[in-house]
């Protein structure tokens, strides 16, 4: 579906909003992207990775913290804020896996890092991501694709 952007413009004009919404909602670059990997991980969203893995390096993201966002937790790479916001981003995104929804743990370690505004962006960014991620593997957007359109 090559034209998704175009028979849901309304639609993705409203994603694009989040996402400004989100840019610029006080929460760093770097664990924005880092969540917007893990989350693409996650969901198999080849598209999503690959975009946000070029993005992250072009923000000045080092290779080892990219290589590693899979094993987040056995990697000395990242820092508590960022943990906490890949443990929520996690709980999130596998909402269904827990019965619970996110488990208190989780939600106690983010919001001991997180005022509630930023919070709430973070919240966001995840749910976003999330969407993104369906919308492209439902569609089987093509890793890369949106460099080499951007490229012509």
């Amino acid at each position: 579906m090559n034209d998704f952007g175009k028979l849901a413009a309304e639609g993705y004009r409203a994603m694009m909003g989040v996402e400004a919404f989100v840019a610029r909602g006080g929460v760093p670059k770097s664990t924005l992207e880092l969540v917007k990997i893990r989350a693409s991980q996650i969901n198999g969203c080849g598209f999503c990775l690959d975009m946000h893995n070029h993005d992250a390096k072009k923000a000045g993201e080092t290779d080892e913290r990219l290589f590693t966002v899979a094993a987040w937790r056995e990697s000395p790479y990242f820092t508590p804020e960022e943990r906490a916001a890949l443990a929520l981003t996690e709980a999130a995104t596998r909402i269904a896996d827990s019965s619970h929804g996110v488990p208190d743990e989780v939600w106690d370690e983010v919001a001991d890092h997180y005022d509630e505004q930023s919070l709430a962006v973070l919240i966001m960014a995840i749910a976003q991501i999330n969407a993104w991620n369906r919308i492209n593997v439902t569609i089987r957007s093509v890793a890369g694709s949106h460099r080499r359109t951007a490229a012509v």
